[in-house]
């Protein structure tokens, strides 16, 4: 199947480009074609900026909310709710430029068109138009994850993120004021959500697919593991007197990797991505590590024997290295799905455009995964390059990116039409 497309498209799609790869420079890691641009950092003020001009030249109305949700705004319909599509811009401390970024600029641009639409129909919708760059999705210098969607949508409490701190002592709300990105706006009546991401897998590129219809998240469960022992001299401590976290928490990491194959292939992945020794100097044995362990699958009855079975190395590790382990938190969902009624919507759009598309499972979780929640929600996916993520090498082709602006147009377009809405 081939995509339709309509001669005025090609002066959009090169905007949309063009307008990439200008925001593409910020935090941009020389040679890489990667990018460095963690939340609340000077690379990620830089862009929110830029970002902001480009919707203020459009007619948007720029504004941040407490947790430095930033969004443009666009009021067709005095006092109606908003269609919001959006995702996040900031990214791991070294990453691809893609992941993220590309919803809010895809959205930004989808927003552009059907506005520049109505405007020229002189049709009135049934709702605004708004874009989100959500703060701190990533997490990687603040904890959790989905910070801004969680505080927006009430699951985290707004004082509790304000009072994270990096690993530096720097608190969200200390960062954030550096910036200027902490702003009054309170409450936005949301109609509808739409997200659009690079896939972070490689099943699409394989199967041929264009558009992925998101239909719900993967299982996980989430770990973070206080280690402890006792300090001692690493030279001439005995072995058999040691107490070593830093053991206690390699086993750890080794049974992560043990437990994938206690299921069948695929069905479960496990990852331990951070981990604190202290002291962590060259010639003492450690006495604390903090460890942060996450289990994934299709299967919350997968979730829940790998977590069994992680209990009980807990229990043997505990009684074997003679150290304590302490679980200090933990966060776990089920399999949770999407919509139908949006799945079903965006596969209409995506036949009306003629694209290849087909349902998807996302391993990753994003802000749809809060918004769903709360209001109705599309979530879609283009194809990444060999499936890579979170990595330098990120990838997706040009003509990926294009046809996932036109297919979130579509969506956006029949949103803003009241697609999805109560009648109430």
């Amino acid at each position: 199947m081939t995509q339709r497309t309509n001669p005025l498209s090609h002066e959009l799609d090169a905007g949309f480009l063009a307008d990439w790869v200008v925001h593409s420079r910020f935090g941009a890691v020389p040679g890489t074609g990667g990018v460095d641009r963690q939340a609340a950092s000077g690379a990620d003020g830089e862009q929110r900026a830029w970002f902001a001009e480009l919707l203020e030249s459009r007619g948007f109305t720029v504004r941040r909310d407490s947790i430095g949700n930033q969004f443009g705004l666009l009021e067709l319909v005095p006092g109606a709710p908003y269609v919001l599509t959006g995702s996040h811009m900031d990214s791991q401390p070294t990453a691809g430029r893609f992941d993220g970024a590309y919803g809010v600029m895809a959205s930004a641009h989808a927003c552009f068109r059907v506005a520049d639409e109505l405007r020229a129909s002189g049709e009135t919708p049934r709702f605004n138009l708004a874009v989100v760059n959500w703060f701190n999705e990533e997490g990687s210098r603040f904890k959790p994850s989905m910070m801004g969607s969680s505080v927006f949508t009430g699951k985290l409490p707004l004082e509790t993120a304000l009072a994270t701190t990096d690993p530096h002592g720097v608190s969200v709300a200390d960062a954030l004021d550096v910036i200027g990105e902490r702003g009054d706006l309170t409450g936005l009546d949301v109609a509808s959500y739409a997200e659009i991401h690079v896939q972070q897998g490689r099943s699409m590129e394989e199967d041929g697919v264009t558009i992925g219809l998101v239909n719900a998240t993967w299982a996980a469960h989430k770990f973070e593991f206080l280690v402890t022992g006792e300090q001692a001299h690493s030279g001439s401590t005995l072995m058999a007197d040691r107490r070593d976290a830093l053991l206690g928490a390699a086993r750890l990491v080794v049974a992560a990797r043990e437990l994938v194959d206690e299921f069948e292939p695929g069905a479960l992945h496990t990852a331990c991505g951070e981990m604190n020794v202290y002291p962590n100097s060259p010639v003492v044995v450690a006495s604390e590590v903090e460890l942060l362990l996450d289990l994934r699958s299709p299967s919350a009855e997968v979730i829940r024997a790998a977590r069994m079975s992680l209990m009980r190395t807990v229990e043997r590790v505990q009684r074997d290295d003679r150290v304590g382990i302490e679980i200090t938190a933990e966060h776990s969902w089920d399999q949770n799905p999407y919509p139908e009624a949006g799945v079903e919507l965006a596969r209409e759009v995506a036949e009306e455009l003629g694209l290849t598309h087909d349902r998807v499972m996302t391993v990753a979780g994003h802000d749809s995964t809060n918004m769903k929640d709360s209001v109705p929600t599309v979530m879609l996916f283009v194809p990444s390059v060999d499936g890579v993520s979170h990595n330098l090498a990120e990838f997706t082709k040009d003509a990926d990116l294009v046809a996932g602006v036109n297919h979130l147009t579509g969506v956006v377009r029949r949103l803003a039409g009241g697609a999805l809405a109560s009648e109430n």
